[in-house]
């Protein structure tokens, strides 16, 4: 069964990162079996969407190279088609269109690339040509740089621009419009004010039409905010921002705590509807 993005039930995305050095769960989930069946958990749990990634993107992360990519998600991605329900979907997280390529092959039906497309010329062809969502995200400088000193004149004006242009570069190659995500990419290349001020302004991304994803979860702006050092203690922070997103029209939300988000975005989109 294909993703159905236009459902009125906000759509929540587990995060499975099969990485050592991932920001908030690097290394819990590198084993085969226990990511395997840490991505049926969050099946039953309500995840609409499992999102597999082999490379971190936390701030000054390393990168890996499409080979050891493939090495840690393929065989994941292989288990959890065979397991998961028809109506869960498999996202590959990657800017890599050969890993893309070979997640596809394996049963992913979904691409999430950090870089919209503009680390590897063949991503959008590929999504073209294999009929899947992509989500394209906005990033100022990469994953080693992009905490260095984010500047912006007008971060929501000139994230809108951006995200248009990768959008109508993807239709260029291709993709049908409706299977074209954005997502402003909270943390990535932003100070906390930028991510509050994102946040705030949600309802700006939605209004182009273009399904919205929002990754919020456990990020370290609301950690600054709170005063809290671990991520996973972030969980309440996290269900606040899917909350302000259901109700601004976000679509998808890339989270780590399936359930508590679930039951944030099913009640916030239940008031929704009543708005007169």
């Amino acid at each position: 069964m294909k993703l159905s993005i236009d459902s009125n039930r906000p759509l929540i995305m587990g995060i499975l990162n099969v990485t050592p050095d991932s920001f908030s769960d690097g290394g819990r989930y590198a084993d085969v079996e226990q990511a395997t069946a840490h991505g049926l958990a969050m099946a039953e749990q309500g995840a609409d969407i499992i999102d597999v990634g082999g490379e971190s993107t936390r701030p000054g992360s390393t990168r890996i190279d499409a080979d050891e990519q493939k090495r840690r998600v393929l065989a994941v991605i292989g288990h959890l088609r065979q397991r998961l329900p028809e109506n869960v979907t498999i996202s590959i997280d990657t800017t890599s269109s050969e890993v893309a390529e070979a997640a596809l092959a394996a049963g992913a039906g979904m691409i999430n690339d950090i870089s919209a497309g503009r680390e590897d010329s063949r991503m959008l062809p590929l999504a073209a040509r294999g009929g899947v969502p992509i989500v394209l995200m906005h990033m100022q400088g990469t994953p080693q740089t992009m905490q260095d000193d984010p500047r912006y004149a007008d971060v929501v004006g000139e994230i809108e621009v951006y995200l248009k242009g990768r959008a109508q570069a993807a239709e260029v190659a291709g993709v049908s419009r409706e299977k074209i995500i954005l997502d402003p990419g909270i943390g990535f290349g932003k100070t906390r004010e930028h991510n509050l001020i994102l946040m705030a302004n949600l309802a700006r991304f939605v209004a182009p039409g273009y399904p919205i994803l929002l990754g919020a979860s456990r990020k370290r702006f609301m950690g600054s905010l709170l005063n809290v050092q671990v991520p996973a203690e972030l969980v309440p922070a996290t269900c606040a921002t899917t909350a302000l997103g259901v109700m601004a029209g976000v679509k998808i939300f890339r989270v780590h705590d399936v359930a508590a988000n679930r039951q944030a975005a099913d009640v916030a989109g239940a008031i929704s509807r009543y708005t007169i």
